[in-house]
């Protein structure tokens, strides 16, 4: 049976592809499933792809993630920088995380150079664009296969 994973993305992340690709690449979040899908197969991992524009809405997922699966990825977008109750919710949750971001935060503007939900995360990646997602799907299972070591 393979393994449950959920990969959670936040706000305008729907709007890739469109929304500042110079920052945030031409590649649509459909193009992204696609990819992260196949990547997942390839690792034997069933994965629930989701976006949502809402705080709560996430909240709810990561709790679900939680209850439901062996692995979390998730790209917080601009809820990285302000969300407590997102921070929290990753925190209590006890399987391995994977923060995840397309642009490298250190090299944007002073706000976004700070996240409050990586104190939450076994691992971070961030800079690599589209590609990022598939290298969290990775990543996660080499963490995965540690902590059942």
């Amino acid at each position: 049976m393979a393994a449950a994973v959920y990969l959670l993305n936040g706000p305008n992340l729907n709007l890739l592809g469109a929304r500042e690709p110079e920052i945030y690449g031409a590649t649509a979040l459909a193009d992204i499933e696609a990819a992260a899908q196949k990547t997942a197969k390839e690792l034997g991992f069933a994965l629930e792809f989701r976006q949502s524009n809402h705080e709560g809405v996430l909240v709810d997922w990561v709790q679900e993630a939680d209850a439901k699966a062996e692995g979390l990825i998730i790209n917080p977008g601009g809820y990285t920088h302000t969300s407590v109750a997102l921070l929290d919710a990753l925190s209590a949750a006890s399987l391995p995380k994977i923060e995840l971001h397309l642009s490298n935060i250190h090299a944007r503007e002073a706000f976004r150079q700070r996240s409050l939900t990586a104190a939450a995360a076994d691992g971070i990646i961030m800079g690599l664009g589209a590609p990022g997602y598939r290298l969290a799907l990775k990543a996660l299972k080499s963490l995965m296969e540690t902590r059942a070591a």
